[in-house]
């Protein structure tokens, strides 16, 4: 019974909603942090293909990832 503990119903609603709160947090930060650049982060990736711009936003993502999974996790 030890090995399907985790498929119970309120481990797995909690699995879910942990990871919309991390998705949220994750999305807001990148938000906050777009609005105080002083230009907008995804059209100078996407339009102006900025390499250099694009692996600074990338660590930026993993590390806001990272404090939002050990703040979730405890």
């Amino acid at each position: 019974m030890n090995g399907i503990e985790w498929l119970k119903p309120a481990i797995v609603a909690g699995s879910i909603l942990y990871a919309l709160i991390g998705v949220v947090i994750f999305w807001l930060c990148f938000v906050i942090i777009d609005w105080i650049t002083p230009y907008k982060l995804w059209e100078e990736i996407v339009e102006k293909k900025n390499l250099a711009l694009a692996i600074v936003v990338a660590a930026m993502c993993l590390s806001i990832g990272l404090i939002v999974s050990a703040a979730i996790h405890g």
